[in-house]
């Protein structure tokens, strides 16, 4: 048999479809790659472009471990993690990890995509009154319009905008990030807590970005702000501070008792492996004794937010995620171009993760950068800010 590619005609709707999504995001602005992907960093380059904050992915501990589960007697289960019982290491893990989270129970997903698009297809009836913040994470928005919901949203860490939401509309669920995912900016979730109480609404907050950065040995914002307990739902990705590939869903007792047999993900989704149990496991462990690190990274996130400001730049972050506002897709491609060939990276979003032309360029601090790594991008930042051709928000 031949291995040459075969080219076949698709019918004509959906290679209008594929031609129409082609010249949007990458035709029509004469060039061949889409706007996020840039150049391949070089040995020395300041690295900021993923999210493993406590710079875990090259920990040896967690290495040893995670190849001892693989290279072990366990046996891979490939189904349905419905069928699992509860002396499973899934179930077992589970308990300890909601008790590091505060929470009566912990359900294990895929990904953070799926903690979400699961845990509201469960809690949210058609029609139930949603409201949520305007830069909540895109999974919150697919799994409120997936279960059917009414969905209010509300500008960004607005409060008087959510109060007058539910005075108009009535009680329902209140989606929120902890930290955004975008700007780096923190909800206010005491304010929240407080708001949604008042009004009989159920309070949900993805702390993908806050898990194992803030808190007492990590254990996220909710904890931090005293809210142990207090809100109902958390959800997270396991792939920032954990660096992995899975998600979290913390909530009452009675939902890991329903959520595994009613939400999609969970039931026609294979659960995780025994070695990636493990392998979390080895990960706990470590973000709990991570304190020096967690140190380290508010330190170097700080210093970083404040010499932007200093530059003069509007910057909004109040965590380890900073952002530049570049505004229209061609400028900010033309500083990601610049800030790159001085050997700083970090990463475009644009639509859909932004609206058009409030397009950003976000920097991740990690717990392994220096002062020597700070200095390199506020002096390439400096040069960007006063170069003639470029303009910031």
């Amino acid at each position: 048999m031949s291995n040459k590619s075969i080219s076949k005609s698709l019918p004509f709707f959906v290679d209008e479809r594929l031609d129409k999504i082609y010249f949007d995001t990458i035709g029509q602005y004469n060039t061949n790659t889409h706007a996020v992907i840039g150049m391949s960093p070089q040995k020395g380059a300041v690295l900021m472009q993923n999210s493993d904050y406590l710079s875990l992915s090259e920990d040896t501990y967690i290495k040893s471990a995670r190849m001892e589960a693989i290279t072990g007697k366990n046996k891979n289960i490939a189904m349905s993690g419905i069928f699992l019982k509860s002396e499973s290491p899934k179930s077992l893990f589970e308990k300890c990890f909601a008790e590091y989270a505060g929470m009566e129970s912990c359900i294990l997903t895929q990904s953070g995509w799926s903690a979400n698009i699961g845990l509201l297809q469960t809690i949210c009836a058609p029609n139930t009154h949603v409201y949520i913040d305007t830069y909540a994470h895109m999974s919150l928005w697919e799994g409120a319009r997936n279960a059917g919901a009414n969905i209010h949203l509300f500008l960004h860490n607005n409060l008087p905008h959510l109060r007058k939401k539910i005075q108009q509309y009535g009680k329902g669920l209140i989606l929120v990030d902890s930290v955004y995912s975008t700007m780096g900016t923190v909800a206010p979730l005491e304010a929240m807590n407080e708001m949604a109480k008042e009004y009989n609404c159920a309070l949900v907050v993805d702390e993908s970005h806050s898990l194992g950065v803030f808190g007492l040995n990590g254990s996220g914002l909710v904890d931090e702000l005293g809210l142990r307990g207090e809100v109902d739902f958390i959800t997270a990705s396991l792939a920032k501070s954990f660096s992995y590939r899975a998600g979290v869903i913390f909530g009452p007792q009675k939902l890991e008792k329903v959520l595994p047999f009613y939400s999609f993900p969970a039931i026609f989704s294979s659960t995780l492996h025994t070695h990636e149990i493990q392998s979390l496991d080895a990960t706990l462990k470590v973000i709990k004794s991570a304190d020096k690190k967690r140190m380290r990274l508010l330190h170097y996130s700080k210093k970083l937010r404040e010499g932007l400001i200093s530059i003069g730049f509007k910057i909004r972050s109040e965590s380890q995620i900073v952002s530049l506002e570049c505004g229209d897709i061609y400028n900010t491609r033309r500083i990601r171009d610049f800030i790159e060939e001085n050997n700083v990276f970090g990463c475009i979003f644009c639509s859909p993760a932004m609206p058009k032309n409030r397009n950003i360029i976000r920097f991740s601090v990690n717990a392994d950068m220096t002062d020597q790594d700070i200095e390199l991008v506020l002096d390439v930042c400096k040069k960007a800010f006063e170069h003639p051709d470029f303009y910031f928000i």
